[in-house]
């Protein structure tokens, strides 16, 4: 098996977990690599190379690694998705974040969940992306055009609202009046979408929803749409140019663009839990049935 280690904010809490995880893996018959720029993060504010050079390292991912272990938050996920692409490699998270939708495994439990991994006690499931074309192409974002979470449009260096020209399968929506409008798939809904307003997708969902930012339209409402529409957006407003997000990639778009935004031609694969659901870590995260007078 061949398992690669992935992590990005560095905290004492991402080096206690990269310590406790590496010397689980310590004489196991197993080839573990950390990813280069991961360890020289680690290196740069701690020294346990007695641990460290026990293991190799990688620079780019390629099909023979089995697994992907992410320490951080969901934020570091969505930062491991560029390199792991349709690769089909699993992906599973030790959360050191906050919330932890996608990073699910908690630091006192990194043991016994990566044991249950390597025993096959778990399930994976497949989540869809979101793909972007340009036109004019932006080679900021035509290599690495896919996106897990959401895709955003939203406004710069101006606090004028924009207006977000919206086109579903080439039929004209609406004209959004707002700060952006998000466009999520059933992972991302839990996220930036959440906190404008959007609804909750379970992640097996054939849906995306379409969040307005801030709308100064107060009719403007989260719209859940079959995940086959293509979304063609066009941006407008007092500055020159506007942003558009892939997750945490940010790019410039001029404004009149347009923007063609489609399901992704593949899927990211992520390990599951057995003793975790979805509707477990929504009742977690969220609180829901917390309050004891209902």
């Amino acid at each position: 098996m061949k398992i690669a280690i992935f992590g990005r904010y560095n905290n004492p809490s991402t080096i206690t977990s990269f310590d406790r995880l590496l010397n689980f893996f310590k004489g196991k018959d197993i080839d573990v690599l950390i990813e280069s720029e991961f360890l020289n993060l680690v290196n740069s504010v701690t020294s346990n190379d007695a641990l460290y050079n026990l293991f190799s390292v990688y620079n780019k991912l390629d099909d023979s690694f089995n697994l992907l272990i992410s320490i951080g938050g969901d934020g570091t996920i969505l930062r491991a998705i560029p390199s792991v692409k349709n690769l089909d490699i699993p992906i599973i998270g030790i959360n050191t974040g906050r919330l932890g939708f996608l990073a699910t495994i908690q630091i006192e439990d990194i043991e016994n969940a990566v044991q249950n991994i390597l025993n096959g006690h778990y399930t994976v499931s497949e989540r869809s992306l979101l793909s972007i074309e340009t036109s004019p192409e932006n080679n900021d974002i035509k290599n690495l055009n896919f996106a897990l979470n959401e895709i955003a449009v939203s406004r710069k260096n101006t606090t004028s609202m924009i207006t977000v020209d919206t086109h579903l399968d080439g039929e004209f929506l609406t004209s959004y009046w707002s700060d952006g409008l998000i466009i999520s798939t059933p992972t991302g809904s839990t996220g930036y979408s959440l906190s404008c307003g959007g609804p909750v997708i379970t992640p097996g969902a054939n849906s995306f929803v379409l969040t307005p930012i801030a709308p100064h339209n107060l009719s403007a409402r989260p719209l859940i749409i079959p995940d086959s529409t293509e979304i063609q957006l066009s941006v407008s407003g007092r500055e020159k140019q506007h942003l558009v997000s892939l997750d945490s990639r940010i790019a410039t778009l001029d404004n009149e663009t347009i923007i063609k935004i489609k399901k992704a031609d593949f899927k990211v694969k992520m390990i599951d839990l057995l003793d975790e659901s979805f509707l477990k870590t929504l009742r977690k995260k969220m609180l829901w049935g917390e309050d004891k007078r209902n």
